[in-house]
């Protein structure tokens, strides 16, 4: 039987911890449907991440709603986003910020999750297809950075392109990956703190070098 909506928000999201309202809010209204492709559409819901061709894979939702809900973001705030995969947690983030910038490096993800983006409305999702090691600079500081690829250790040029109280969110390592979030308390001072175990795919490109 195909899990519904409303069974992913209560049984994988809310009874697993995920209780800021705003978080719920937009994960009920951006429609994880309509950003994979037609053989998986009957598998939407399902508490797993969802493959989307040649090697990539949609974000298990409470994944999703974990790193939300961890970012902490405002209305008014700017958030940049490296690996924008799909679309789907630009999409999320979209419904908590004021604008989100999304970088991907892959070119037909790239144009993917443009496409899906443009074809559910969202306005306020810039995107790029780069490298994301170098970040977004001339739309720097940001209020939040997330990751959504493994890099072996977090790129300094995204911990410089953080505001001051601006928080970083990135699964980091190599075979096993801890999901850390890295608070900039000063112009050269950070706080870390590690979240839990996760299995991203392998952030590519620079990073790697």
């Amino acid at each position: 039987m195909n899990t519904s909506k409303e069974e992913m928000i209560s049984l994988q999201l809310e009874k697993r911890g995920i209780n800021n309202h705003r978080v719920l809010r937009a994960m009920q209204e951006v429609d994880r449907v309509h950003y994979i492709p037609d053989d998986m559409k009957h598998k939407a819901y399902d508490d797993s991440p969802l493959p989307i061709g040649k090697g990539q894979t949609i974000s298990q939702p409470y994944i999703v709603g974990y790193m939300a809900q961890h970012l902490q973001l405002q209305p008014e705030e700017t958030v940049l986003e490296i690996g924008t995969g799909c679309g789907y947690n630009a999409a999320v983030l979209s419904q908590l910020a004021k604008e989100v910038y999304s970088i991907e490096i892959v070119d037909w993800l790239h144009e993917y999750a443009v496409e899906n983006l443009n074809n559910t409305g969202i306005k306020n999702v810039h995107t790029r297809n780069a490298d994301g090691y170098t970040g977004w600079p001339e739309k720097a500081p940001f209020d939040a950075i997330v990751l959504t690829a493994a890099p072996p250790e977090v790129p300094e040029t995204l911990k410089e392109q953080l505001k001051i109280g601006g928080r970083l969110l990135a699964p980091v390592g190599r075979k096993s990956q801890e999901l850390v979030i890295i608070t900039r308390e000063g112009k050269n001072t950070f706080r870390e703190k590690t979240l839990l175990l996760v299995n991203f795919v392998p952030m590519t490109g620079d990073a790697q070098k």
